[in-house]
């Protein structure tokens, strides 16, 4: 660690201890430091991250496996890049990945937003140490630049020089050559505000003044077509920490600027609750989305409230998975098409990261259990899942194929977008589990073990829970006086029959119409409430296939675990065969401590071990099952049957099969080739060739005949894969990989003009890229003939 790493721990610290107030930006009941009131009445406000602590439970090995790795990141690596950018010698070198690209400085705003949390949370000094260290480098990269402007990225000055002349250029993640760069921007500013919030850092929130003076500056100049033109690239939250930074300051330039971030092409649409979100890259969208509620608490405007409503219920609903994620690809679809979008690419992690932001802010205003239903699914099956809780490594996309398997990040190598929120999302689980009404009530909203310490009210609660390995909670309360108020626990909605008893006396009460349990009385110390949730076990249908399924208990959703070896990715994930579609007669409990289940005698081929999807780590799995009933079995093996046939009639018409990577094969098809690499996946092994090289080999054919060559592809994020096919040095085709997207293999044909095979046994095939193009990845090249 950097010596001066803890150069203002002392003063920071002493001025902490007289101001613990730390919070997120959903609103937060007397923080004096928040200037701005909220126009919008709040309901339901946040506790501070210090007075929610976890028990042992899954979450908080989650949150120790992120505290651990949090702990190995050096912050002079992060911030190398904006030493030298503003023309300081860096002290470290740069990280790799996304930072040694050019998003680069986005992870250090993450990074800071975590670090500051974690302080929040578990007062461990170092992290103190290291944010304020990194907040007082960056206002030297400040003073150094004499702007106000903090950046990573290469030819930045370049960038924002042709923006401030009135030069805009940009695609979906493009400005100017520069790769979304108010992304970036708006993590730095966020990750200033954290440390401001968390950690009372008072240098956090100047520098963070100064960026967004900055930004005012930059943009100033732009009329409303360019602005809207130059919103077209993702921008991330700017508007979010604009707003977030008018409700601290009190000053309503900042708001005024966040209005600069309002993308007319998206918002006006949602405003008027019309779905545009198909073919929409998710995750520009939703922190757009979150300004928008953030700024209704603030200014009340309908507008706005129109906008976040809509959205959330149209994700939900409409585009999301089992597990709360919603993208393939990291785009959404039309509303309801998701049968076929089960890829190695579905939800990737950052949506649900800003789809809980969101579903915070509306709860805070209006709160109900529909909206912590979401947010308890999303949490166990998406974010608890994308972590591996052995070494704190995080999931970019959580693969919902079928016989998929997750791939997670490493170290110091990878900082994608999903590595940086994934730093936030496992150091912030107490952030949601309580929540203080404005009548002085409690909401219990998770049931996570854990302790909420009310300094306030004179009031401790300790939740215990065997959630969700069993269907008991207990809140027991320890008050240093009698008080009354009421305490509102949600009714989940996965569990019936539901009870609650204080101090062992049943209470005869029903929801009311939020979905909470009201129970008011006069407390005292040592109460105790006891509620019972029967878990049970479940499916949710995909919506447009009620055949194909997953399978809960209670708040879990259960992955088939399917072994080490990828199984056959047409026909080797097991379906379910059953006349009764209860899941309780599908399945035996193997050991209800570990969640553990398998089918009884109703999976083809075989039984399948099913745990929670949130244990899977390097395992090939399955949430999704075809589930067929005997009648519909006995017409799906007729379907196999015939697959088989086609394939032995396949098999009689080749004359030639070549297999990729395997060293025999290539010597008997003379393959050469350059720029190029392999690996395997799916169980075959591929090979690609990168720009200007190529691939080449022979393959036989018949002469008197029409061949066909048959080149297999995996459908999957394939840009960039743009290449001719030359036979003999002729063009007979042109392939773009980019247009197969399901996960699964694509057998493509490439009819031979018969001149080309005419008296000859064997060809040349060559796989040539397009220019800043690779070819391939191939898997393997089947010739077969047919009559002319």
């Amino acid at each position: 660690m950097n010596p001066n790493i803890g150069k203002s721990l002392l003063g920071c610290a002493l001025f902490f201890a007289l101001n613990a107030n730390a919070q997120n930006y959903v609103p937060h009941f007397n923080d004096k430091r928040i200037k701005v009131k909220n126009t919008t009445p709040i309901k339901a406000y946040a506790f501070d991250l210090s007075q929610v602590s976890l028990l042992e439970s899954t979450f908080k090995t989650a949150m120790k496996a992120d505290e651990a790795y949090l702990l190995l990141i050096d912050p002079d690596r992060l911030l190398s890049g904006f030493r030298k950018n503003a023309g300081l010698t860096p002290k470290a070198k740069i990280y790799g990945g996304w930072e040694g690209d050019g998003l680069a400085g986005h992870s250090l705003g993450h990074y800071l937003s975590a670090i500051s949390m974690q302080y929040a949370s578990g007062k461990n000094p170092v992290f103190l140490q290291k944010a304020n260290y990194i907040v007082d480098e960056l206002t030297d990269c400040q003073q150094a630049r004499k702007s106000g402007y903090l950046g990573a990225f290469g030819n930045e000055d370049k960038i924002w020089g042709e923006l401030v002349k009135g030069n805009v250029k940009t695609g979906g993640f493009d400005l100017n050559g520069g790769w979304a760069p108010w992304y970036t921007v708006h993590k730095i500013m966020a990750g200033l505000l954290d440390a401001y919030l968390y950690t009372n850092n008072r240098k956090a929130l100047t520098a963070c003044e100064a960026l967004a003076d900055w930004t005012g500056t930059t943009i100033g100049g732009l009329n409303e077509e360019l602005l809207q033109k130059m919103l077209f690239c993702e921008y991330g939250g700017m508007a979010e920490a604009l707003v977030n930074l008018y409700s601290i300051t009190g000053d309503k330039k900042y708001l005024d600027l966040s209005y600069k971030f309002y993308d007319k092409r998206i918002l006006d649409p949602l405003a008027k609750q019309t779905d545009i979100l198909p073919g929409k890259h998710s995750n520009t969208q939703i922190p757009k989305i979150i300004a928008s509620a953030r700024r209704h608490e603030i200014t009340g405007d309908e507008r706005d409230k129109t906008i976040a409503d809509f959205f959330w219920k149209t994700i939900v609903y409409h585009h999301s998975y089992v597990t709360g994620g919603n993208s393939n690809y990291e785009y959404l679809s039309e509303p309801d098409k998701l049968n076929d979008k089960l890829t190695e690419n579905t939800t990737e992690t950052c949506n649900t990261y800003n789809m809980l932001k969101l579903t915070g802010h509306l709860f805070a205003e209006n709160p109900s259990a529909e909206l912590f239903d979401y947010y308890e699914k999303a949490l166990y099956n998406h974010i608890l899942a994308s972590q591996n809780h052995d070494d704190g490594m995080t999931c970019y996309f959580v693969p919902l194929r079928m016989g998929g398997k997750k791939e997670y990040s490493d170290k110091f190598n990878t900082f994608t977008c999903c590595v940086g929120t994934g730093m936030e999302n496992h150091v912030k689980y107490n952030e949601s589990i309580y929540s203080r009404g404005n009548d002085g009530s409690l909401y219990v909203n998770l049931f996570i073990p854990s302790v909420l310490d009310w300094k306030e009210k004179g009031l401790k609660i300790t939740q215990q829970t065997a959630l969700p390995q069993g269907g008991q909670t207990s809140l027991t309360l320890s008050l240093t006086k009698a008080s009354n108020f009421s305490i509102r626990i949600r009714k989940p909605k996965w569990s019936t029959g539901t009870t609650i008893a204080v101090n062992g006396a049943l209470q005869k009460i029903t929801p009311d119409e939020t979905g909470y349990y009201v129970i008011t009385r006069n407390w005292k110390n040592n109460d105790k409430i006891t509620y019972i949730t029967p878990e049970k076990l479940y499916t949710e249908a995909m919506p447009d296939n009620a055949d194909r399924r997953a399978i809960f208990y209670g708040p879990v959703l259960l992955a088939g675990a399917l072994g080490n070896t990828e199984p056959d990715p047409v026909k080797g994930v097991p379906v379910f065969v059953s006349a009764n579609n209860d899941p309780k007669d599908w399945l035996n409990v193997v050991n209800k401590q570990d969640l553990e289940f398998e089918t009884k005698n109703i999976a083809q081929p075989q039984d399948v071990k099913l745990i929670p999807f949130y244990q899977t780590k390097n395992q090939y799995y399955s949430v999704y099952w075809d589930v067929f009933t005997p009648e519909k079995w006995t017409v799906q093996q007729k379907i196999y049957d015939e697959q088989k046939r086609k394939q032995k009639e396949l098999e009689d018409k080749t004359t030639d099969v070549f297999r990729f990577g395997e060293m025999q094969p290539e010597r008997d098809h003379n393959f050469s080739a350059a720029k190029e690499y392999m690996g395997e996946d799916h169980g075959s092994k591929w090979r690609v060739a990168g720009e200007n090289g190529f691939l080449q080999f022979d393959v036989k054919v018949d002469p008197t005949l029409q061949n066909t060559i048959i080149a297999s592809y995996w459908g999957m994020d394939n840009r960039g894969r743009n290449f001719d096919i030359l036979v003999d040095g002729v063009n007979i085709a042109t392939e773009d990989l980019n247009k197969y997207k399901e996960s699964r293999f694509y057998d493509i044909s490439y009819k031979i003009p018969v001149e080309l095979t005419k008296g000859k046994n064997k060809v040349t095939v060559k796989l040539f890229p397009k220019t800043k193009n690779s070819a391939g990845p191939i898997y393997g090249v089947r010739v077969i003939k047919e009559s002319l």
